[in-house]
């Protein structure tokens, strides 16, 4: 799958700068460490009003990253040797690339503050998982996300639920489980992403290696049948728990009772009493 790639546009600013367009003129300021100044006469009153244009107009780009407005504002932090997401992304952010980085996880509402974001580029990262609210706030403007190329085994079943977007997910060691099922399910173009995964393990020793899309089994119901054959095998065990119990108490008592019949059997017989007719018979 072809990696996307920012469109090619002339920085707007970098870290630590601001630019802004002087809206009459068409002129630009000049970078003067985070603030402007006016380079087109006006006397006083153009450096009045250059502090109002350098709010309303700059920004404020991350470390390491290249913000370029064009079509929106374009911020790329492509091969920034980056760990994590950058805290501080301008709010007007259209297409973030932060590509060829080193970022392990995507925390809880990363990119909830971004609501004009429309393409999310993470490929070539260490991702291992993505949480349920990963991508919470972006659901309703984002038409790209780019997840290939990392380390992510696992997704929350309900992490692509709301997003429209399309998903690129190739290149990662899935684990096929209910969960992944779940999510392709929830995907705009589930089986255009599901296409591109490949089961590295799964709950079906018989897809390991395999792709996705030859999965015919319900692996949701297939955990169900596990669960539900191994609390059987728990009720049989103690069913035969208490049969075993019984048995051995019946055989047991049996046992104490013939020992005691044995033990009637070999006491003394008592002498018989002669009969008082037998007696009367003898004297006489």
């Amino acid at each position: 799958m072809k990696a996307l790639g920012p469109p090619p546009a002339k920085p707007l600013c970098t870290h630590n700068e601001t630019i802004w367009t002087d809206r009459s003129s068409g002129r630009k300021g000049e970078v003067v460490r985070g603030r402007t100044r006016a380079r087109a006469s006006g006397g006083l009153l153009a450096r009045l009003r250059a502090p109002v244009r350098d709010y309303a107009d700059g920004c404020m780009c991350p470390k390491g990253c290249t913000c370029v407005r064009a079509d929106g504002l374009n911020v790329t932090c492509s091969r920034a040797h980056l760990k994590e997401i950058p805290p501080e992304l301008p709010a007007d952010t259209a297409l973030l690339w932060l590509d060829h980085n080193q970022i392990a996880s995507v925390p809880a509402r990363a990119f909830q503050g971004l609501r004009q974001l429309r393409e999310l580029n993470l490929s070539h990262n260490a991702l291992e998982t993505l949480g349920e609210s990963a991508l919470w706030g972006v659901e309703g403007t984002l038409q790209t996300l780019d997840i290939s190329h990392n380390q992510i085994s696992r997704v929350h079943k309900d992490v692509f639920a709301l997003l429209k977007a399309r998903v690129h997910v190739g290149h990662n060691p899935w684990h096929c489980d209910c969960a992944l099922q779940q999510a392709l399910r929830g995907m705009a173009y589930n089986h255009e992403a599901a296409g591109w995964v490949f089961c590295k393990t799964s709950e079906l020793p018989d897809l390991e290696g395999r792709p996705f899309l030859a999965v015919d089994a319900d692996l949701c119901n297939l955990a169900k049948r596990t669960t539900d054959y191994a609390m059987l095998v728990t009720m049989f065990g103690w069913f035969a728990m208490v049969i075993s119990y019984v048995v051995y108490y019946v055989r047991q008592n049996q046992e104490d009772a013939r020992r005691h019949l044995e033990y009637l059997k070999s006491l003394p017989s008592k002498p018989k009493k002669p009969d008082d007719g037998e007696d009367v018979s003898t004297v006489v």
